[in-house]
């Protein structure tokens, strides 16, 4: 169902999640069909938002008037009161549209009512929302404290910031910049709104307007983070509205997301995603972000699907509801782009990711505990046992060097590895010294989903390696012998909840990892992403000298995902070339081009007004020439059309081979969502090798409750519980 329908909706179940979730009960609210069932009535529908989801004290309605009767006959209130005058009858001549403010906390009642003329028959249509305050929380829970203010470090467009806080939700007042791009391309701030610069461009935007490219960027604060909304916009024009949009606007909107998911923790942090990238400014998009859809500053994709949420509806309440809404983002910004999509569905239209991971909780997470586990067992355990060689193989990872790279990176695993600049050091978790202190986990941040241990307050965690066998397929090619395979997993270890190394493996909470699957935070595919355009494009960094987490396997999980949940990843689109370009640059002319054929994608699929679902509106309206492709390493890249698969078939297989993860190399699916395995017991038939009797019995001494069976779905793996979950529930 797209979002249009689920905002006009007036009626609402609810259906009430596990209370797996430790004592919050988690709410879904589901639309139902269409307010005016297909009939031609008077009917009140929320353009801005979710009707449960309202915030700031005020949303953006429209007021459909049937035929026979005029715009002027209608009359609105807002909990009673009149708030007709806050209405413009649309140009059409069908309907109304303003935006109700003062709205209270809570439940609120707009109504419309027509024909109450003495003799006429009235009609009515009431629609309820639930208004939130714009610091939020709407629904993630309650706030996270502490939290560290980032206005005085915030840097506008001329260099300035925000100035301290206005309160302990770190709110700012709105302002609005202006900037513009120079001749000589790079971007600076407008020092005069009534005069034009001698070397300002002009651009022509995909609407064919050519306009002065002048940029207008408001920077305000909702959510407790610091947004901004840039667009095309000439200072000596009016004002833009929802009724009279700038004229440098296209009407699309680019969500951006930022990468990262370290030091994220109790901060607003002091950059967005970025919202004035000349190539998307210069088509005429509006951009909008804000700092907590940086996962280096907020690694918790709930929170961030909040913020996003959030700003969308002041940039339709501001500005007019987009056409569609790109997310665009890597790495960290892909999680945030696919988890969205998936689970809140109509805030992203289509998604743009580069060097993506499918979501944070699985197959991330899993990779940096395995890699820390295999770091230490290689250097500290037994240093000099494996050659370089052999340590790549049980990894699986293209060069030996990822192990100690993705080691460091099992930091957002450590309650006292890394923190935000600015957090007082008393209130910093410490085992010793500080144990009621924040704990920087991605759990303890997302503990509102999660819930805690009832001894220690700590996040319980979706985290496991029990019977997971490393090394595996190392073991089965000859790579390894059975001795070094043995030695491996009887000494591999876990982690404890202080990221501290143990003898014992990893054990996941129970109530974590059914959170974890029921509420989305590991990535389904099966809701709103089954029906979302996709492109998934991949700078090439899995032979990088360092070492790199952002490995193509991670695109073929997010693939095999689609395909177990919806039969088929026809939405999915990945493209490769070598990382000349960085990570995600639009200054890559393939990302640039990805970009285009997004637009022409949604353009389609919006012009489709077919009763059909959406996921077949989606597959019909792929541009012809969007395949999977890779370009080729010469000075003059060369395209090579071709289905990319995970076993490197073809050329693009030769040229940019997936590796696998240790996970991967012990057996797990492609998927790579499975927190805790079924077990089964250990057989001889299951190995490539021959085991002695005495190998035989050590291995089951090694495994006593058996060892992972991957045919099977997870402890706690169950479908996505729905869409628009709010934890904590709406009342």
């Amino acid at each position: 169902m797209s979002l249009f329908r689920r905002l006009v909706s007036r009626r609402r179940r609810r259906i009430s999640l596990t209370t797996a979730l430790v004592g919050a009960a988690a709410t879904l609210l589901a639309a139902a069909p269409a307010a005016d069932g297909g009939q031609d009535r008077l009917a009140v529908t929320s353009v801005s938002t979710h009707p449960g989801f309202v915030t700031g004290g005020d949303v953006l309605v429209h007021v459909h008037v049937p035929g026979g009767t005029r715009p002027g006959e209608v009359r609105v209130t807002r909990n009673g009161t009149d708030v007709t005058g806050q209405f413009t009858p649309d140009a059409d001549g069908h309907g109304l549209t303003g935006l109700v403010t003062g709205l209270a906390d809570g439940r609120n009642r707009i109504a419309a009512t027509a024909g109450d003329s003495p003799g006429a028959r009235a009609a009515r249509d009431v629609l309820e929302v639930r208004n939130h305050p714009i610091t939020g929380p709407v629904i993630s829970g309650p706030h996270e404290r502490p939290y560290v203010c980032a206005t005085e470090s915030f840097k506008l467009v001329d260099g300035s910031t925000l100035g301290p806080a206005l309160d302990k939700d770190c709110s700012a007042k709105t302002r609005v910049d202006y900037a513009y791009r120079s001749t000589d391309g790079s971007i600076k701030p407008l020092p005069d709104r009534d005069a034009r610069p001698a070397d300002l461009a002009h651009t022509t935007t995909t609407t064919g307007a050519t306009v002065p490219f002048l940029i207008r960027i408001e920077t305000g604060t909702v959510n407790r983070a610091i947004y901004q909304i840039a667009m095309l916009h000439d200072p000596e024009r009016p004002e833009p509205d929802p009724v009279t949009p700038s004229e440098g606007w296209n009407d699309r909107l680019i969500y951006t997301f930022g990468g990262g998911c370290r030091a994220s923790w109790y901060t607003q942090g002091d950059a967005t995603g970025g919202v004035l990238d000349p190539e998307m400014l210069r088509r005429g998009y509006a951009v909008a972000s804000s700092s907590l859809n940086v996962f280096g500053q907020n690694c918790n994709d709930l929170l961030a699907a909040e913020s996003t949420m959030m700003v969308k509806e002041r940039f339709i309440e501001r500005y007019g509801a987009p056409r569609f809404t790109i997310g665009w983002g890597c790495s960290g910004g892909s999680y945030q782009s696919h988890q969205i999509a998936d689970n809140y569905p109509g805030l992203l239209n289509g998604i743009v990711v580069g060097c993506s991971f499918p979501d944070v909780t699985s197959a991330t997470n899993f990779t940096l505990l395995d890699s820390r586990l295999l770091d230490h067992y290689f250097t500290d355990t037994a240093p000099s046992s494996f050659s370089p060689e052999q340590q790549r193989a049980v990894s699986g990872f293209g060069v030996r060097e990822s192990i100690p790279n993705l080691s460091d990176g099992a930091k957002r695993l450590d309650p006292d590895a890394e923190f935000p600049a600015g957090m007082p050091t008393d209130q910093r978790y410490d085992a010793e010294h500080n144990p009621g202190g924040a704990r920087a986990t991605v759990y303890d941040h997302t503990v509102n989903v999660y819930g805690r241990e009832p001894r220690t307050g700590f996040a319980l965690r979706p985290l496991d390696n029990v019977g997971v066998q490393y090394g595996l397929d190392a073991l089965n090619k000859g790579t390894i012998t059975k001795e070094q395979f043995l030695d491996l997993n009887a000494d591999i270890g876990g982690i404890d909840r202080d990221a501290r190394h143990t003898a014992e493996r990893t054990r996941a909470d129970s109530t974590a990892t059914m959170a974890a699957y029921r509420t989305g935070r590991i990535l389904s595919g099966g809701g709103g992403l089954a029906s979302t355009p996709i492109i998934d494009y991949r700078a090439y960094t899995d032979h990088a000298s360092g070492g790199d987490i952002h490995m193509v396997v991670h695109g073929f999980s997010t693939r095999a995902r689609l395909i177990v949940a919806n039969g088929n990843a026809d939405n999915h689109v990945m493209l490769e070339e070598d990382d000349r370009y960085g990570y995600f640059s639009l200054e890559s002319p393939v990302l640039r081009q990805a970009l285009t054929a997004m637009d022409a994608w949604l353009t389609s699929v919006t012009a489709d007004h077919s009763d059909r679902p959406l996921a077949r509106k989606v597959a019909a309206g792929k541009p012809a020439d969007l395949t999977d492709a890779c370009w080729t390493r010469d000075t003059q890249p060369r395209k090579i059309t071709q289905r990319l698969t995970y076993d490197n078939r073809g050329r693009c297989g030769e040229l940019y081979p997936a590796y696998p993860t240790p996970r991967l190399v012990a057996g797990a699916p492609l998927t790579d969502d499975v927190v805790a395995c079924h077990r089964k017991p250990v057989n001889a038939a299951d190995y490539a090798v021959d085991f002695s009797t005495a190998e035989l019995h050590r291995l089951r001494e090694i495994f006593p409750t058996g060892v992972c069976d991957w045919s099977k779905a997870g402890y706690g793996q169950r479908p996505l519980n729905g869409t628009w979950q709010a934890v904590g529930g709406t009342p």
